[in-house]
């Protein structure tokens, strides 16, 4: 498949990287061709690994991960290009972080709206999947890293983009049980407002290397 990713950060590269490793096509996209930290990206992902604008990307992928700082995201998907977005199913991995007045951060939108559902509102036509938002992104490519089970979620107005995301989870080593699907794309609001928690967690242990299981008693 070819696979879009959206953002040169750790994110980005992480599953981009992972996704190469699949034997998936992926084109790492950014605000500018020849982008420095993509250029290093895929010359150690091989040859399967490209570059480009985020315009470059979201034409070149079947499926699309944005992988963009929550702040930021809604103008890269602006700079992809509505047409260049289609109807592609977009898993989206962000989270509207607010550093503005340091650490911790707080979150730009909540409580009543979610970054998921304003790339939604922005552009109807594309199939948005929130997913994998609330680990790190070792994590989300290699959940077997963790010694126990735990779970990831999915958000989406789309129950096919779901499956398809959900296949892409499955190909990271996500057992089916391990995701949980929390309904319309309206869910993703609870999911980003985990990352606040997770934060807090990550000062108080010095280890980004966990997440939430979800355990509930018999019937």
């Amino acid at each position: 498949m070819k696979i879009a990713v959206l953002g040169t950060g750790d994110v980005g590269q992480t599953i981009g990287s992972r996704l190469v490793e699949l034997g998936h096509e992926v084109k790492l996209g950014s605000r500018t061709a020849g982008n420095e930290k993509a250029g290093a990206w895929m010359k150690k992902a091989g040859a399967k690994a490209s570059t480009g604008t985020f315009a470059d990307a979201a034409a070149f992928g079947e499926v699309i991960f944005n992988c963009t700082l929550g702040g930021a995201s809604l103008e890269a998907l602006k700079a992809a290009g509505e047409a260049n977005l289609g109807t592609k199913v977009l898993v989206d991995v962000a989270n509207p972080l607010d550093f503005s007045k340091g650490f911790p951060p707080s979150l730009s939108i909540c409580n009543t709206d979610s970054l998921a559902e304003t790339l939604q509102r922005a552009f109807p036509r594309v199939r948005v999947v929130k997913a994998l938002n609330t680990m790190n992104c070792n994590l989300m490519v290699n959940p077997r890293l963790l010694p126990e089970s735990h779970h990831t979620y999915l958000s989406s107005n789309d129950a096919g983009a779901k499956e398809t995301a959900r296949g892409l989870l499955r190909q990271f080593g996500w057992k089916d049980e391990e995701i949980l699907d929390l309904g319309d794309l309206s869910s993703a609001r609870g999911t980003e407002q985990v990352l606040p928690l997770w934060v807090r967690i990550y000062g108080a242990t010095k280890n980004g290397a966990f997440n939430f299981k979800i355990v509930t008693a018999g019937t």
